[in-house]
Formats: C-alpha cells, structure tokens, sequence
C-alpha cells in the first residue's frame, strides 16, 4: 500500500518547519504560521482559513499560558518572587539539585489536578524555574525539568485523557473492566514513569555538575519567614482555587451549577487567578517599583513585557490553529489502514505506536489523539498479545505526556522556555533526551520488562 498522502502532509509541515527555524533562522512562531499556511494550502481549506486563525481565540488554555506567563514577568521585576525563591533555597538548597526534586514533586502533583501540560507549566514554572536557575541549574536544563513533570499530568489520574481513554477501552470490550481497575493499572504505569523523570534529572543534575548552594550563602529561614511573609501567600493564590475547583467540582459545584456550569467556573479559576496573583504581586511590591502604582509606570512595566511575552504567545496560538487543520483532515482512517498492512510483531508495534504518538502529539492534542487513534491502537496491541486493559492505560503516556513535550512543535516546551528566558537549540536537544527516554520506558511497560505494570493489569482484570 502506498505511503497515505495524509502522513505525508504531517513530513511536509515538519519539513516546512524545520526549513523556515534552522535554514532561515526566522523566529519560531514565524516557521509555526508559515507551516499553518502551507497545511492550508495543501489541504485546501482556504474557505477555512479564518476559522483555524480565530478558533484559539475560543481557548481558554491559550488565554490562561498568556496570564501566567506575564504573571512570570512581573515577578521577574518585583522582589515577590526573590521572598519565594529563597524560602524554597533554605528548605532544599543544601542538597545537591535540590530545586530541581521540589520542581518534579510539586509540578507532578499539580498536573494531576489540572490534567493540563502547558497549561501547569506556566502555573508552578514560575515558581519552580526561577528557583532552579539561583541554584546554577542551567536555564535550558531548568525548562525541560519542569516541561517533564509537568507534561505528566495528562497521565495521571483524574485527568480527562484517562477516562477518555477508558471510554474507547469501554466501547471496546463493553461491562469487562471497571473504572476503578483502569485507574489502578493507569497507576501503575504513571509510577514508572515518574521513577523515569527521577533518574533522568538525577543523571542531568551529576551532568551539568549542579552543586549544593555554599552553606553560607543559603538564606536564613527565620529572616526569610519575617521579611517575606506576604510574598509566601502567592503560591497560595494560585495553587488553592485550582486545588479547590479539583476537590469540589464534582461534589459541589456541578451539583449546583450543573455540568456547563461547573466547566465554566473552572475556565473563570485558571484565567482570573494569575490576574489576582499580580494584582497582589504589585501591591506588596509597589514601594519597589520605579514609579510605585503610579498609572503611567504600570503602563510603562506591561510596555516592557510584550517583547518578553508575545513571543511565546504567538507560537502557542498558532500551534492551536494547526491542531484545529488536522483535526478536519480525517487522517486517522487512511493512516491506521496503512499501519495494518504491515502485519508488525508484539515488540515492533510496542515500538511504532509510541513513535508514532510522539510524532503526531506535535500537530495533535492528546485527547484527540486517544478519540482518534485509540481504537485502532487498542485493537491492534491486543490482537499481538498485548492485554487491552493495559494497552489502554498506555495510551495517556504515548499521547497526552508527550504532546507538549516534542521538539519542535511543544507547547509545554515553549512555556517553560517562556519562563527561563534559555535558547530554543539547547532546549529542544534537552526536551528531545526527556522524550526519548519517555519513549523506553513506555516501550519496556508494552513488552512487558516492567512488570508492575503488567502484574497491576493481571490483578485487576475484572473476572
């Protein structure tokens, strides 16, 4: 069977990318719209044009990246988050890399709520990254620290790609597994791959030689606690109405306001607070700045923040409207006939599923992704042996984890580049490492040489 021109179309636009960024040396949100021109043009959807180029402005994660990633400029020119940096450098600086193991705990913690790789890269990275770079991590090193565990979150129970998922595995293989028994293998598999992150930024950290902060230079915690008391409350700002939106939206709010509702407060959480977060940010830093609250000063700081922010805006937003190209191209039925004629083993498909996934995730959310290809991907695996109970609990790790994380079209990537302020050629080299290593460990839990995972999926079989 000839190579689908559906894939081709996928070659063409990375091709494109490529050519534009490296050859050219344009910025990358200019490659990013000349690809989405191209895609137009090959696909021939001029009549849809305009629809691809307004439909991110309907997003309220594209919004919510632009607020943070401002939110991360104003801290940059306030003292707020010197108070927090410090905080984090008297409890971990000792230990060698230690911002780097605070930024994978938490970051992994809170992807889990928000279910969102970008989206909580620009949440907890502009905490997290700032405290990696006063520690000597390098800049390039930082990003793809808190990309990496952020970009977990798709994977990690309760976010929506996991019942995505055990939806198509219900549709399936009707009444066989229960949610709760998916959870637990999904489990399984997140733990591996968290155990991944561990060893991979151990290895990066003995690497790039990052050493302990001298004893004497480490902030006094009790001054720090005195002085910087008011500064400590923003971690809360952000973290507690996305912790409490998570705990209570299924509880309380859907009951009361119904399911639109509920998605509708949720959306109003993730874009308002990093607004009050700067608000507050501002007013206990406003003896700091040059020319206080003054209106024209704070003119003059957000003047100072287009060059800094609409670089990575712009990348992002036309990182959506090709999403939303290929999301009308229908390439999911020529691609998954053409991967059936190949007839390939257990271990070959363990292996071209997860290239394929990371792949794709560079055009393709996740979730899609799953709604797309996960049938196909299910079926196939199972009919080479591989139990469907796990085939499906993998596809959040070969698609959501990784969608935001590959070079060169990664919006988890560009947020945290965003942040740390590090060049786009070292960072993509890094985040590919991370990727890469993603990749084995998926592979090894599909062959079955992790065996948790698959000793998980064997004990929670329903009978």
């Amino acid at each position: 069977m000839a190579l689908p021109v559906e894939l081709i179309y996928l070659f063409v636009l990375l091709i494109t990318i490529l050519v534009v960024f490296v050859l050219y040396k344009r910025p990358i949100y200019e490659a990013m719209f000349i690809g989405f021109l191209v895609m137009v043009v090959a696909l021939g959807k001029y009549d849809r044009m305009l629809y691809y180029l307004i439909k991110p402005s309907t997003n309220t994660l594209f919004y919510a990246i632009v607020a943070f990633l401002t939110l991360a400029f104003i801290f940059g020119e306030t003292n707020v988050i010197r108070y927090v940096i410090d905080f984090i450098l008297a409890l971990v600086g000792r230990f060698r890399g230690g911002a780097g193991w605070v930024a994978l705990i938490s970051s992994t913690f809170m992807a889990a709520l928000s279910g969102t790789g970008p989206g909580n890269v620009a949440a907890t990275g502009v905490f997290t990254i700032p405290a990696m770079i006063r520690t000597k991590f390098p800049r390039h090193l930082a990003a793809t620290v808190e990309m990496s565990a952020s970009s977990l979150g798709p994977m990690i129970p309760p976010s929506g790609t996991i019942l995505l998922a055990f939806g198509v595995l219900d549709s399936l293989y009707p009444g066989k597994y229960t949610l709760s028994h998916f959870w637990m293998v999904v489990w399984g598999v997140g733990l591996w791959l968290i155990i991944q992150r561990a060893l991979t930024l151990y290895g990066f950290v003995r690497y790039y030689n990052v050493e302990p902060i001298p004893r004497e230079e480490l902030p006094n915690l009790k001054e720090t606690l005195r002085k910087g008391w008011k500064s400590l409350i923003v971690p809360l700002i952000i973290f507690l109405p996305l912790y409490l939106d998570f705990q209570l939206k299924d509880s309380y709010f859907t009951s009361r306001l119904g399911v639109d509702g509920a998605a509708a407060l949720s959306s109003c959480i993730i874009l308002f607070t990093p607004g009050v977060a700067a608000i507050y940010a501002l007013i206990i830093s406003r003896h700091h700045l040059d020319g206080g609250l003054k209106v024209m000063a704070v003119i003059k700081l957000f003047k100072k923040a287009i060059s800094k922010v609409v670089p990575v805006a712009a990348t992002v937003y036309f990182a959506y409207s090709l999403s939303e190209v290929f999301a009308e191209a229908n390439i999911a039925e020529p691609i998954g006939e053409y991967i059936e004629t190949f007839k390939m083993t257990k271990v070959q498909l363990a292996i071209f599923f997860p290239l394929l996934t990371s792949f794709l995730g560079m055009f393709i959310t996740g979730s899609a992704q799953v709604a797309i290809f996960g049938p196909l991907i299910i079926t196939t695996l199972a009919a080479v042996g591989v139990e469907p109970l796990l085939a499906a609990a993998i596809l959040p790790c070969i698609t959501g984890a990784l969608e935001g994380m590959t070079p060169p079209l990664a919006l988890a990537m560009y947020a945290a580049m965003g942040i740390a302020k590090s060049g786009m050629k070292e960072t993509s080299i890094l985040a590919t490492i991370w990727v890469l290593f993603h990749l084995l460990f998926a592979i090894l839990i599909l062959v079955g040489l992790l065996p948790v995972a698959f000793w998980l999926c064997k004990l929670n079989m329903k009978k």
